[in-house]
């Protein structure tokens, strides 16, 4: 930890807590914590209102599935805080996947009386069509790949 007042050292605290000390995961969220939501609004920016999930739900969410990455080798807080990102975005393309499932009537049969019909939909940004064009840019270039999901997604700039 460095001197009090100025931020705890990120890094330190993750390679300790990569190390099995649980201590230091209990100093490293409340250092992370503000960028967290910052970047859990980010994700949530272009969600419609009254989205199930809220930001800090999100973060919430995020934070159970990267404590349960015992083996990650964290580098520094970038990579922390980029798996974050990715974990938030998987949150809510599974969401998004989950809602589609249910609209679309779930398991039941779709019979469609008239396909000339236009059918209102939701302004908000297509997330699962987001996800499946990153994974297809993964397949061409995962550099590409990430450099748009950390900058959609974790609010990264170059």
């Amino acid at each position: 930890m460095r001197i009090t007042g100025l931020l705890p050292d990120v890094t330190g605290l993750l390679l300790a807590w990569r190390g099995g000390d649980e201590e230091a995961l209990s100093r490293l969220i409340p250092a992370i914590e503000r960028e967290l939501h910052r970047i859990a609004q980010r994700c949530m920016a272009g969600e419609r209102v009254g989205h199930s999930l809220q930001a800090t739900a999100l973060v919430n969410e995020a934070y159970i599935r990267l404590i349960d990455v015992r083996r990650m080798d964290w580098q520094n807080r970038a990579h922390f805080l980029a798996m974050a990102a990715r974990v938030m975005r998987r949150i809510l393309v599974a969401s998004a996947r989950a809602k589609r499932y249910q609209k679309r009537g779930g398991g039941d049969v779709r019979i469609t009386f008239d396909e000339g019909l236009a059918v209102a939909g939701d302004t908000s940004p297509d997330l699962v069509a987001l996800d499946d064009a990153l994974r297809a840019l993964a397949q061409m270039d995962e550099r590409r790949s990430q450099i748009i999901e950390l900058r959609f997604f974790g609010g990264l700039t170059v």
